[in-house]
This record gives structure tokens, sequence and C-alpha cells, in this order.
């Protein structure tokens, strides 16, 4: 297994889908880098601007789990370009003077396009990589979204600043549509869909999904990932407003600043597809390799979360944000690895996709909840304060769910018994 070779055109693809999740993340951000004129242009309050940004992902879990069963069925490369569409063309609107009810629908139908991105991109890269080659092809597609957030934040902050908010939505409109195009014409299927190729399970025998679902891995990743993604959700909606409002930054050097989170994010995500692949190939168990290599970060970055309040200085107070949330990055590159160990091909997609259901509603509910917590604090400050010590403590208690439940390998000789049962039965 160790010398299985990768397709020729393998890392092409994955570049491609890498471009694919920047945009993605691009278009998650403007509203949060935007707040402050939002807010001023529609007198949105700290909870309804909450709500806004909890409304991307009001159906962003429905969605994810619809389209990943389809995924099962349907080639990934026109999944992939229906959604590049649909986010792209739902930017248009926003041109326009808009109200609040029609930024938060628009928002909303984004969700819809965007929800599936992530579950169907990885499921479409493992049809060229084999099972120990995995996790950091994972991580240069996750890495888009640091990259999506770093690049296009400066860009999109300067539209912003010298125009209007108005035009950042059609900017990224206009991006989506350009890399849709690309698409068509480089987007292919990847060769490798036997599962006795790609995995150590003798073959490709559907699984029932309560099996998979009930396993401690999946349960583990899905609470890891959701105390990750509460933090990540809160930096898309609220680090900069906390910047600007919380610290008196201007607009213009928050657009530079809110970078940094990512920054970090994108150091910790390649940095541990690299070792945990690494330790893999020294025959390191996937329990240390993607288990515990993904999880203790998530503690240790808590931890450091919680630190905020106490900092001197602004710059500070900064530095630990980004530190303690940029660890969090770390578990969304071995989830998908790890689930793949043990779920057949043919469920693969479904079964990333209800974990991506499923931690994030962590996006529905972390902004909404800081949007009350702010407007219902002594000061907006001790607002953010608050909410940023909620945000460490369930990013810690994902963590801990991580360390204590993910066992891959497991639960791969378990269902591999459980299935040479019911084939003997």
């Amino acid at each position: 297994m160790a010398g299985e070779p990768i397709p020729p055109g393998a890392w092409t693809l994955t570049t491609a889908l890498f471009f694919f999740m920047l945009i993605n993340f691009a278009d998650k951000t403007v509203v949060g880098l935007a707040a402050v004129p939002i807010m001023r242009d529609l007198n949105l309050t700290p909870r309804q601007f909450g709500l806004l940004g909890s409304s991307f992902f009001f159906l962003f879990s429905i969605s994810a789990v619809g389209v990943g069963f389809l995924a099962n069925h349907v080639p990934t490369r026109w999944l992939i370009l229906v959604l590049a569409l649909s986010w792209s063309l739902v930017q248009f609107p926003m041109i326009a003077p808009v109200g609040f009810a029609t930024l938060v629908v628009c928002r909303i139908l984004l969700g819809v396009g965007e929800g599936p991105a992530f579950p169907v991109s990885i499921h479409a890269a493992y049809k060229w990589f084999p099972d120990e080659k995995r996790t950091l092809p994972t991580a240069v597609i996750a890495q888009g979204s640091a990259f999506g957030v770093i690049v296009a934040l400066p860009a999109v902050n300067w539209i912003i600043v010298h125009y209007s908010w108005h035009w950042a939505f059609g900017a990224l409109g206009v991006v989506g549509l350009l890399w849709a195009a690309v698409w068509l014409y480089i987007g292919k299927e990847g060769p490798l869909t036997d599962q006795s190729v790609i995995t150590r399970r003798p073959r490709d025998e559907p699984i029932p999904y309560k099996d998979l679902l009930l396993t401690p891995t999946f349960v583990g990743c899905c609470l890891a990932c959701f105390g990750a993604y509460w933090a990540l959700s809160l930096g898309l909606t609220w680090f900069t407003p906390f910047v600007v409002s919380g610290l008196g930054y201007s607009q213009a050097s928050a657009g530079w600043l809110s970078t940094l989170p990512w920054v970090m994010g994108a150091a910790v995500v390649l940095s541990t597809g690299w070792v945990s692949q690494a330790l893999m190939a020294a025959g390191v168990s996937s329990r240390v390799a993607r288990g515990v290599l993904g999880s203790a970060p998530l503690v240790l970055g808590g931890l450091i979360v919680l630190m905020v309040p106490y900092a001197e200085s602004a710059a500070w107070k900064i530095a630990l944000l980004v530190i303690g949330g940029g660890l969090t990055g770390s578990i969304y590159v071995v989830c998908p690895a790890m689930l793949s160990e043990f779920t057949p091909v043919s469920q693969r997609a479904a079964v990333i996709a209800i974990l991506g259901a499923i931690y994030t509603v962590a996006g529905i509910i972390a902004p909404a909840v800081n949007g009350t917590v702010i407007e219902s604090a002594s000061t907006p400050l001790a607002g953010y304060y608050h909410g940023y010590a909620i945000t460490a403590l369930v990013q810690i208690a994902g963590g801990l769910a991580g360390l204590l439940l993910l066992w891959p390998a497991s639960q791969t000789a378990r269902l591999s018994r459980l299935s040479s049962a019911r084939t003997i039965t």
C-alpha cells in the first residue's frame, strides 16, 4: 500500500479544488469584513447583524447532506460546476441598493450553494489518491479557505473603502464565474473508485449508515469539528467588528489585520497535512498521526483564547486570537481521512457531507449568540470578551472529545467483522 502510485493529473485537479475553496471562503467573509458599513447603512443592531451572520448557515447543513448523497451517484465534476455557478450568481443582487431582508435571503441561498462544497471537493480528490496519501491533498484543499481570506480580504476591503460594500459582492460573483469556466474545461473524475484499490477494506459492500454514524470516530469528529467551526464562524462574522468597534482600528487597517488568523491557519493546516502524512508513512498509527494530531491543537488554542481579556495591549489581544483561533484548522485535515478509512467509496461522499452538516450547525449558533452577548453586555468590549470566553470553552470541549473518541483503526476492524458476519449469514 505504501507504494500505491498517484494517477497523473491528481495534483492539477487538487489545485483547481484549492481555488474552488478559495472563492468559497472569500464569499463567506465579505459580510464580516463589511460589517461596520453594513450595520451603519442598514441601521442594524448587533443582534440583527448576528442573525445576518447566522443566516448563511440556515440551509447550509441540509444542502450539504442532500448533495452529499447525490454525489454517491452523480459525477462530482458536474456537481462542483453547479455549486460554483449558484454561489456566483447569487452575489449580483447585492450590487443594487438592498434592504436587510434581501441581504438575508441572498446569504441563505449562498449557504445552500456553498454547504456541500468541502465534502464534495474532498470526495472528488479522494478518487485520485490512495488512503495513506490523502492528508496532504486534504490540507491543500482545506487551505483554500485560508488563502481565500488572505488573498480576498485586502482586495475586497479596498473595494469596500474606495467604492462600496455593494461592489465587493459583485466582484466575487465575477471571479466565481471565471473559475466555473476553467473548471468546465479541466474538471475530470478520478480513476480510483474501487475500495479494494485505495483502502485496506477488502470490498466495497455497503454498511448500514447507523453503523457508520454511531462509531466513536464519527461522533468524535463531529464534536471536535463543531468546536473548531464555532471559532471559525465567529471569526468570519465578528473578528473585523471586534478590531474596528472594539479595539478602535480603522476599516482600512482591519482589512489587513483580518487576514492574520488565516495566515496562522494556513501554516497549521499545511503543517498538519505534511506531518500527518509523514507519520503515516513511517508506520505511526492513525490514532496518533490523525486523531491526536488534529485534536490536541484545539485544546491548546482554546486555552490561549481564554487569555485575550487579560492582554495589556490591543496588539497582544489580536495576537492571542490569531494563534488560538488558527490552531483549530488541524482537525479539518484529519477527520475526512479518518472517516474514509472505514467508509465504503459508495457511501463516502454522504458520510463526509453528514459530518459537515452536523458541525456547521455551529455556524448558525455562534454568530447569533455572540451578537446577543454583545448587545446584552455593559459595554461592547465586555460583550466581545464574554463571547470569546464562550468560544474558548466550546473549542476546548471539542478538542477533548476528539482526544477521547478518535480511534479509526478500531472502527475499521469492527466494521470489517460486522461485514464478514453479514456475508456469512
